[in-house]
C-alpha cells in the first residue's frame, strides 16, 4: 500500500494507547495551535501515553518546516513527509498506516472539529463502541452554498450507496486498533475513507457536535476537488449509475413509442408531418443520453484500469521524530 520509510520501531518506543493522525496541506498558520490543543486534549485523557502523527501532503508553504520544529520540541510528535501532494484521502491513509496506538483519532488540522471532544469519544468507546464518529448538527462559518451542497451530497450518496453511510459526517472519528488494521487492508486507489469505515461494520456510534470556524487560513477543497470527491464516493460504493442506463433505455423506448404513435396519427388524420426541429431535438436528446452513459461506463472502466496497475497509495519521503532529529545531530 505504501512506499518509503518503514513504520517506527515499536520495540524501541513502545506502542502508545492513543494515536492522533492529522493530514496537512498548506497549514503553516494553524499547526502550532493545532498541536497545542491536541496535546492538551490528549494529556487530559491519557496523560503522556499518546502520539500525534502529522502528515505533510506535499505542502507548498512552510508546513514541513513547522512540523520539524514541533517534532524537535516534543517526543510525542511524529512528522511524516510525503513525496508529493497525493490528496487528502491518501494522506489520511498514510497517517493511519503509521499510527501505532490502540485507539486512533482522525482529525483535520484546521480545528473545525474540536479536539476537546476526545474525552467524550473515549468514554463512548469505553462503553463498547468500535468507532465513534462526529456527526455535524451545525456548521459555523460556512456559507449557504457550502451547507446546501453538503446537505444534497449526503442525501444523494445515501440514495445511491449500497452501504449505510451516516449523513453529515466527515473523517473526524475515533477507531479501535482492530478497525484501523482492517481499514489498512483495503487497497483501493480511489478512497472514500468515511464510507470504507462504514463498510467495515463493527459497533459505530455518533457524537453530535457543532463544527467550528477554521482557526486560520482557508479551505483547500476547491469546487473541482469537491466534485471529484463526490464522484469517488458514489462510484466506490454503488453500481447504481450503471443501472441507470437500463432505466434511461426504457424511458427512451417509451418516449420514442409515444412519438411514433403521434406522428402516425398526425399523418393519417391531420395530414401534417412534424418539421425538422422536433427531429433535431430528439436526435440531440438521444445522443446526450448515450454520451452520458458512455461517460458513466468510462468512469468505472477507468477505475478498473487504475486499480489494475497496483501502484502504492502514497510514497513517504521521510519520517521524523525527536529521537531521529537528536540522532542526526550527534557527531559520527
Amino acid at each position: 500500500m505504501a512506499s518509503g520509510p518503514a513504520i517506527l520501531d515499536d520495540s524501541i518506543s513502545g506502542k502508545p494507547h492513543l494515536s492522533v493522525e492529522v493530514p496537512c496541506y498548506n497549514e503553516e498558520s494553524v499547526l502550532a495551535e493545532c498541536a497545542r490543543r491536541l496535546a492538551a486534549a490528549c494529556s487530559a485523557v491519557v496523560g503522556d501515553d499518546y502520539e500525534l502523527v502529522f502528515v505533510n501532503d506535499g505542502s507548498r508553504d512552510a508546513t514541513w518546516d513547522v512540523l520539524l520544529s514541533l517534532a524537535a520540541a516534543s517526543r510525542q510528535i511524529v512528522a511524516i513527509n510525503l513525496s508529493r501532494n497525493q490528496g487528502h484521502q491518501s494522506a489520511v491513509t498514510a497517517g493511519l498506516s503509521l499510527s501505532r496506538g490502540e485507539r486512533v483519532l482522525m482529525i483535520d488540522a484546521d480545528l473545525q472539529d474540536p479536539p476537546e471532544l476526545l474525552g467524550e469519544m473515549m468514554a463512548a468507546m469505553d462503553a463498547g463502541a468500535d468507532v465513534v464518529y462526529g456527526q455535524r448538527v451545525a456548521r459555523d462559518g460556512e456559507g449557504l452554498f457550502k451547507r446546501a451542497t453538503a446537505f444534497v451530497f449526503y442525501r444523494i450518496l445515501s440514495m445511491f450507496s449500497e452501504v449505510d453511510i451516516p449523513k453529515d459526517t466527515g473523517d473526524f472519528r475515533l477507531m479501535t486498533r482492530t478497525v484501523v488494521d482492517s481499514l489498512n487492508q483495503m487497497p483501493e486507489q480511489h478512497r472514500f475513507v468515511r464510507g470504507m469505515v462504514a463498510w467495515l461494520g463493527f459497533t459505530q456510534v455518533p457524537l453530535r457536535y457543532s463544527r467550528q470556524r477554521r482557526f486560520a487560513g482557508r479551505t483547500k477543497y476547491s469546487a473541482a476537488k469537491m466534485i471529484r470527491f463526490a464522484i469517488d464516493a458514489v462510484t466506490s460504493f454503488s453500481i447504481a449509475p450503471l443501472r441507470l442506463s437500463s432505466l434511461l433505455a426504457v424511458f427512451c423506448f417509451i418516449l420514442a413509442g409515444g412519438l411514433g404513435v403521434w406522428v402516425l396519427y398526425a399523418w393519417l388524420r391531420l395530414r401534417v408531418l412534424q418539421g425538422w426541429t422536433s427531429l433535431a431535438i430528439l436526435f440531440l436528446f438521444f445522443s446526450g443520453v448515450q454520451l452520458l452513459m458512455l461517460g458513466v461506463i468510462g468512469e468505472y472502466v477507468g477505475r478498473t484500469y487504475v486499480e489494475a496497475k497496483r501502484r502504492p497509495l502514497f510514497v513517504i519521503r521521510e519520517v521524523v521524530t525527536q529521537r531521529s532529529l537528536v540522532a542526526d545531530r550527534q557527531p559520527r
